[in-house]
């Protein structure tokens, strides 16, 4: 590959690109995207061709004097204030359960996906107001055009406050200049969204995301082209013996909430004991939590100088000059540490070439994961390096969250378990008192009584010896 056609200036996920003379080792590069400007106009002139006549044809019908929602050509627009329930449909909320014909729905979706607002119209809300924006202009999504071509006005950018000033199912409104009231009073104030804009909006970011992803995927060519010998024979991997060798491993990086996350692993922990990797801050909330990592792999500036000095080795990220920040608190504290060189920013993605080349079972990672959104969103973390390194585990790596889920299914069938186990003390129980009333020459009860009073008896006379 030729140098021009690579260049080494660019944001670590693909997302700024920018030209340069000279070539570089560095990882950090991006692909300068072709413009393509012979196609873009045609596809523009055929969408728009093909679609204003039916929705021309649609519009024409006259609307009733009592809809407050007017539909134009391009555009669903309140004319007049919007009544009906406020109902929480937020991923917190319980709304769309509750939720009746004529409700305004409260919703954070952030680029509204298709199957979300088709899961709304199929409720027949009088409005959606979103917390968030319906397209933030990272994907090209088509939720925001599916509710209004069902003539159900938007509102976006209510703002995060919106959420906990309601309570669902109470009686709210939404005035023709976008205020949201919960009663008589003012919670929101929300942008109106029509037709012209949401069209707008898909289009620039469908050009966004290829330019993004032409970008991105250049990145990972360089990063392949500088770290083959890595990926491939795991040339830089610290030697650590055969602690990881057939067993498995858990990975906990730092995240908002680490010790809820780690909670839920307590029986996974229990039952395989796995070795722990603790990454920077992370190590911290498992000492919080009751446990002690094996390795630690981050900047020591991140981690107590008790969990530094303790028992775990030390792995420190370094530049491939060799260069590791930290390195000098290391040596100050009398610790042994190593380091690990990669042209890689996260210490979790270390952490993970460590467990593939020692020969880990499996990977159990707790944290932030990796999925296509969060790539195509230009996530910060969501880097070239933390895709390669994810396929490099292969079939081996998983989020913790599917191990809560095997768990809770586990947990659920030893709760039927018990259920079944008492269900049957409670049937012999009966099957001894019915064999018992039967047994006899006097009544049912008669008999029960005399063999009770006999085994009291009994009983009374062996402690009474």
């Amino acid at each position: 590959m030729s140098s021009t056609s690579r260049t080494p200036s660019a944001d670590k996920n693909g997302t700024k690109a920018s030209t340069s003379g000279s070539a570089s080792s560095s990882t950090k590069v991006t692909a300068q995207p072709e413009k393509k400007t012979a196609q873009k106009p045609a596809k523009k002139t055929v969408e728009k061709t093909a679609e204003k006549p039916a929705k021309k044809v649609e519009t024409s019908t006259r609307q009733t004097v009592d809809n407050p929602v007017k539909k134009t050509a391009d555009t669903t627009v309140i004319t007049e204030t919007i009544t009906g329930s406020l109902r929480d449909c937020t991923p917190q909320g319980k709304g769309m359960r509750r939720f009746h014909e004529g409700d305004i729905a409260i919703v954070d979706a952030p680029d509204m996906s298709r199957r979300e607002a088709q899961a709304l119209v199929e409720k027949h809300p009088s409005a959606v107001v979103n917390i968030a924006q319906f397209s933030t202009g990272n994907i090209p999504n088509y939720g925001p055009q599916l509710l209004l071509d069902a003539g159900i006005p938007l509102l976006e950018n209510a703002g995060a406050a919106t959420r906990g000033s309601f309570r669902d199912g109470k009686k709210g409104s939404v005035t023709a200049d976008g205020e949201v009231r919960a009663g008589k009073k003012p919670i929101a104030q929300a942008d109106a969204v029509d037709r012209a804009l949401a069209d707008s909006s898909f289009d620039e970011s469908q050009q966004h995301l290829v330019d993004h992803m032409e970008a991105y995927f250049g990145n990972s060519i360089e990063f392949i082209h500088t770290e083959s010998p890595l990926l491939v024979d795991g040339v830089g991997v610290p030697e650590l013996g055969d602690a990881m060798e057939g067993r498995r491993v858990l990975i906990v990086s730092p995240t908002a909430n680490t010790r809820e996350r780690v909670e839920p692993m307590r029986n996974f922990i229990r039952e395989f004991q796995p070795v722990i990797i603790g990454v920077g801050a992370a190590v911290d909330a498992l000492l919080d939590s009751g446990y002690s990592c094996d390795f630690i792999v981050g900047d020591p500036a991140d981690i107590s100088n008790d969990n530094l000095r303790g028992d775990a080795r030390v792995i420190l990220p370094a530049d491939p000059d060799g260069h590791a920040a930290g390195l000098e608190r290391i040596q100050d504290l009398g610790v042994g540490a190593v380091t690990f060189p990669a042209a890689t920013d996260s210490p979790t993605d270390l952490a993970i070439l460590l467990a593939v080349f020692h020969d880990a079972e499996t990977i159990v990672t707790v944290g932030d994961g990796l999925d296509l959104d969060r790539i195509f969103a230009g996530d910060e973390d969501a880097t070239p390096a933390a895709m390669l390194t994810r396929l490099k585990a292969g079939n081996r790596i998983v989020d913790s969250r599917v191990i809560e889920n095997l768990y809770a299914k586990s947990s659920s069938g030893a709760g039927l378990a018990w259920a079944w186990a008492i269900l049957g003390l409670l049937v012999a129980v009966a099957t001894v008192i019915l064999i018992v009333g039967l047994v006899g020459n006097g009544s049912f009860v008669d008999n029960l009584i005399d063999t009770w009073n006999n085994f009291a008896l009994t009983v009374q006379n062996l402690f009474s010896r």
